[in-house]
């Protein structure tokens, strides 16, 4: 028996976004949602039809999956990998993030779907911004590491496959996202947020985006007309420095925020003599995003908080009574 006709096909729907968008787009009478999987397993939502898709690669057999869709929303790549074990790192970013893409999409072009909603990254943008200076969509890209440049040629072969076939591409590039079951480095600043810190003289602004405020964007690009073959940076649509995001992630779990100021130079001397220059910089650098042109150009607006973000997100994760 084969699969029933569906509107959207998600890749990547098991994943950290991916989980949240195909919940909210079931509970939405107008959708019906089709969801590229690894494994069937019993977990998955009642509502969305599975298709069995091993592996994302320039090979891949998409015909199944992307048969009588009106929209394909690709959330899945290789993200950062913590202990990286591939001998070229960056031709393997390039196998999945840009050829598995690219061939994910001729596929679509050529079933006649009419919309590819494509999750990249702001590392597309870059890895830093200078203070009160936000990347825009009209910034030259300036990917600095294998993940970033990935997602940038990415980009650049689905707005040419959009000019050779008509298909519709939409480009999101979010920052840092945080949610429920949020991993990596978020959740470390979780684990750090109560305890003393000394980041309280630290005035950096960066942008995040909340996974609500995000999966809202992804659903108003699927369907505005006025997102077609557009590029749009995601945010929360306020700035925080670091010593700001740590007292309101430790009044989203119910602690108080223990920082103390130390000068920036002595944090990054202290960082360089211990090697973590890397994560000084995102502790202390400013990365900023102007979601201008979301607003202006599809009406959007984060419709939620970033408090209110930070309260779903420790309240989802338990995290209140944990840390």
């Amino acid at each position: 028996m084969g699969i029933q006709k569906a509107d959207i096909l998600i890749t990547g729907a098991t994943g950290f976004i991916g989980k949240t968008l195909v919940q909210r787009l079931l509970a939405r009478p107008e959708y019906a949602a089709r969801i590229a999987v690894r494994r069937i397993t019993k977990d998955l939502p009642a509502a969305a039809q599975p298709v069995l898709i091993e592996e994302i690669g320039p090979g891949t057999d998409w015909r199944e999956a992307v048969e009588a869709c009106r929209a394909i929303v690709h959330c899945a790549a290789r993200v950062h990998v913590m202990e990286e074990r591939a001998a070229d790192p960056l031709q393997e970013f390039r196998r999945i993030n840009v050829q598995g893409t690219l061939n994910l999409a001729r596929q679509a072009a050529e079933a006649g779907i009419r919309r590819f909603v494509f999750l990249s990254s702001v590392k597309v943008n870059g890895e830093q911004t200078p203070l009160n200076r936000p990347f825009t969509e009209d910034d030259v890209p300036a990917p600095e590491d294998p993940y970033g440049i990935s997602k940038r040629e990415a980009e650049d072969g689905l707005r040419q496959l959009a000019l050779q076939t008509g298909m519709e591409v939409v480009i999101i590039r979010p920052p840092l996202v945080y949610g429920p079951g949020v991993k990596g480095n978020f959740r470390s600043l979780i684990r750090w947020a109560a305890i003393p810190l000394p980041l309280a003289a630290v005035a950096n602004k960066r942008s995040f985006v909340g996974l609500d405020n995000l999966v809202d964007l992804i659903m108003t690009c699927i369907d505005h007309p006025a997102a077609a073959n557009q590029t749009f940076l995601a945010g929360d649509g306020e700035d925080l420095s670091t010593a700001e995001l740590v007292r309101r992630l430790a009044l989203a779990l119910g602690r108080p925020s223990r920082l103390f100021p130390l000068p920036l130079g002595i944090l990054q001397g202290i960082a360089s003599l211990i090697g973590r220059q890397a994560m000084m910089q995102r502790l202390c650098g400013s990365l900023q995003v102007d979601i201008g042109k979301a607003k202006g150009l599809l009406g959007w607006r984060p419709p939620c908080t970033v408090d209110e973000g930070l309260r779903r997100m420790t309240a989802g994760d338990g995290m209140q009574r944990r840390f």
